[in-house]
């Protein structure tokens, strides 16, 4: 089943702390770190290692030169999958084109942890089509892992009128989709055991279709 803490942004103390209970008791563990959202992923890779330092050793997978067996053995001997932020469409174009997703899909069902944030964590829902990055990759791939029944949109204003624009914004996505779209704040973060989904901390909110913008409690399920 499913287990996975999802951001809406980046929060140092926040997400190692994450990374820790998933690591608990497991020694020499490994992480799969999957910065495929960004075009320049290697000025991120000794301040990673600094970030994991005494917590895991790190293992980067680089859809653009590592082969598909690379990549799987990779998420084989990992015990943590952890994707940050970054253009949604470049980092769901790269999963895709380098045949890794229905692999990466297939283990994160099966239980292997994640931790993510803002373009990582709108991955995680049944496509990515709540992501307001430029397709500037022009890809054609919009499924996400699917992994929760709920899209997602991070870094969701809590000013009232910001809220207004983006829910405008947001409603054209329910003339071709009916799954409910979680908002996240830059402040709130998910946790999910299986079919359990539970505001850890807030402000967030649920749309529907056809029904008005609910605000979620913390320590709730999201339902």
């Amino acid at each position: 089943m499913p287990t996975l803490s999802l951001f809406s942004k980046f929060d140092e103390e926040d997400i190692k702390e994450a990374c820790r209970q998933y690591l608990k008791g497991k020694s020499d563990a490994t992480v799969a770190y999957l910065p495929l959202a960004v075009l320049y992923a290697e000025r991120w890779q000794e301040s990673t290692r600094e970030f994991f330092k005494g917590v895991a050793k790190v293992e980067t997978i680089n859809a653009e030169l590592m082969t598909l067996p690379e990549m799987e053995s990779i998420l084989r001997r990992s015990a943590l999958v952890c994707i940050p932020g970054g253009n949604t469409f470049l980092l769901n174009h790269r999963l895709h084109i380098s045949g890794l997703m229905p692999y990466l899909k297939k283990k994160v069902q099966a239980g292997l942890p994640v931790v993510a944030f803002s373009a990582g964590t709108i991955l995680c829902g049944p496509n990515i089509l709540t992501s307001r990055d430029l397709n500037t990759v022009a890809t054609s791939h919009f499924n996400g892992l699917d992994v929760t029944p709920f899209n997602f949109k991070p870094h969701y204003p809590e000013d009232a009128r910001g809220q207004s624009e983006l829910d405008d914004w947001l409603a054209d996505y329910f003339f071709f989709h009916d799954n409910p779209i979680v908002l996240l704040s830059d402040r709130a973060s998910i946790k999910v055991d299986g079919k359990k989904i539970t505001l850890v901390r807030g402000p967030a909110w649920i749309l529907r279709p056809n029904e008005e913008k609910q605000e979620l409690e913390e320590g709730q399920p999201i339902t």
